[in-house]
């Protein structure tokens, strides 16, 4: 008794056990390297033009400079235009994957039906299917339907999430069951009780997905580069590809500054909602 209550005391105040000082290092110095790549980006993007390349080379600049936002702002490459182009698809994908992913998760999770178990492994398969493999059957596809060069074209196929139907189901496993058999037993239909009793319960898993699903759709680069023609309907991650050959390797500080201001969005997103993340998995991850 008097060990766990010294258990939990060292938990409250954030103490660390000394045995567990060794993986607090471990760890601390994986989150250094991680870190390192990004903290370079960004101050890299604020050095002069001349101190890019000097060696050895320094971790922050000696003089803080915008010229390369400034510069990458008036490439010529719709910076902002692409910037928006990105965000619209982001979000109506997210938006799309979100609805369709919680209404599949409740039928493979609650409603009972003939081959519930093969259809939920047949619809896995997807998991092993790479997305580039099926983007030259989706070009000429879409170029008979007209959904070729269109916002409505890239963010439609992502919109059917087999991982988002997965995590989804793993998470609504794990709800208690006693409130919907309570609504059935009192008449209510299956849609009254997914709108009413389970999809409110579902806030940990529908952040940590939607969050999963921005970041992927923000960072695509192959199917814009593919299905997309149009210069004023294209991504950022396209645009700073093409900034880069505008600007050409010498200019490292502006391709530095397009990069760090690509990744805002993602690190704002991330911030507000991260805590729903470790929620969800632990959830998920319990029952299978």
């Amino acid at each position: 008794m008097e060990t766990t209550m010294t258990d939990r005391l060292r938990s409250a105040l954030g103490i660390v056990h000394w045995r567990n000082v060794p993986l607090m290092i471990v760890l601390l110095i994986g989150a250094g390297l991680m870190i390192m790549p990004f903290l370079w980006m960004v101050a890299a993007s604020f050095r002069p033009i001349g101190e890019s390349y000097r060696l050895p080379p320094s971790v922050f600049p000696d003089n803080l400079d915008l010229a390369a936002y400034r510069e990458a702002l008036s490439s010529g490459v719709p910076f902002l235009t692409m910037y928006w182009n990105s965000f619209v698809i982001a979000a109506a994908t997210t938006i799309g994957t979100l609805v369709t992913s919680a209404l599949a998760a409740f039928a493979f999770s609650r409603l009972e039906f003939r081959s519930r178990e093969f259809l939920f492994i047949f619809m896995l398969l997807g998991l092993m299917v790479p997305p580039a493999l099926v983007l030259i059957p989706l070009y000429f596809g879409y170029a008979r339907i007209g959904l070729l060069d269109t916002h409505v074209g890239l963010a439609l196929p992502a919109m059917a999430s087999s991982f988002g139907v997965f995590m989804m189901r793993q998470f609504m496993l794990n709800l208690p069951k006693a409130l919907e058999e309570a609504a059935l037993l009192d008449g209510a239909n299956y849609r009254q009780i997914f709108w009413t009793i389970t999809l409110p319960q579902l806030g940990p898993a529908l952040a940590t997905l939607g969050i999963i699903t921005f970041i992927t759709s923000w960072n695509n680069f192959v199917s814009p580069f593919v299905l997309i023609t149009s210069w004023d309907k294209m991504t950022l991650p396209v645009g700073i590809v093409a900034l880069q050959g505008v600007m050409g390797s010498a200019r490292l500080s502006v391709i530095m500054a397009a990069a760090t201001m690509s990744i805002l969005p993602l690190l704002l997103v991330f911030l507000v909602a991260q805590r729903f993340i470790v929620e969800s998995i632990t959830m998920s991850g319990v029952k299978g």
